[in-house]
């Protein structure tokens, strides 16, 4: 098992990065939390889980170890394979997911990208008593209250930091999401993964 990797990152793409390990390019699909941390030519460390199958090795990359943990659960969830349980850590992150199994709450768990209701109510059956020890604190507002994180919250900010991390200019990244969000309601970008919001923001900075 792989559970990690450290090295200069080569090359960084909307849901894929390569990093370099003693002289080995790993290839690495990755949630959008994890993109955010890695920029061309610096080194970078994420969490990792290697799935075998019988035709492919597939290493996936994490922001952290809350992230790891998720999936690996994930995966024992009947129906439910790596593909979608990567999809389901990087649409919701890691805070809302685990609040979202813990109160059943299926409408979240079916905005993200393949999961039907059947599915969302087995990750719920399968899983809620599984990630009580994975709960993560709410966000404090600058008010000083405690607010829970909702799955739209700081997409704004995943979506640019994943646009510096391929190398584009603060300034470039922050003018790409606001149009982004200006073409979108905070409803539809709830129902988008960060990947799908970073694929839209590319496509604004390619039409500049």
């Amino acid at each position: 098992m792989i559970t990690s990797v450290r090295g200069t990152c080569l090359s960084v793409s909307a849901e894929s990065a390569v990093i370099e390990v003693g002289g080995i390019g790993l290839a690495l699909l990755c949630t959008p939390a994890a993109m955010a941390r890695l920029q061309v030519g610096q080194e970078g460390r994420l969490d990792t889980a290697l799935v075998v199958r019988e035709d492919a090795w597939t290493l996936y990359g994490f922001d952290d170890l809350t992230e790891r943990l998720l999936f690996d659960r994930l995966l024992s969830v009947t129906g439910v394979g790596p593909r979608m349980a990567v999809a389901a850590v990087g649409a919701l992150g890691a805070a809302p997911l685990v609040r979202a199994i813990g109160a059943g709450d299926i409408l979240a768990l079916t905005a993200i990208p393949g999961v039907g209701r059947k599915t969302a109510e087995r990750m719920v059956l399968e899983l809620r008593d599984k990630v009580a020890d994975l709960a993560v604190p709410d966000v404090v507002s600058d008010s000083g209250q405690t607010t829970p994180t909702t799955p739209a919250s700081g997409w704004q900010r995943q979506v640019a930091d994943g646009l510096l991390g391929l190398g584009w200019h603060q300034r470039d990244a922050d003018a790409a999401v606001r149009a982004v969000a200006a073409d979108i309601t905070e409803d539809e970008a709830a129902a988008l993964s960060v990947s799908a919001l970073l694929r839209r923001a590319l496509t604004k900075l390619d039409r500049a």
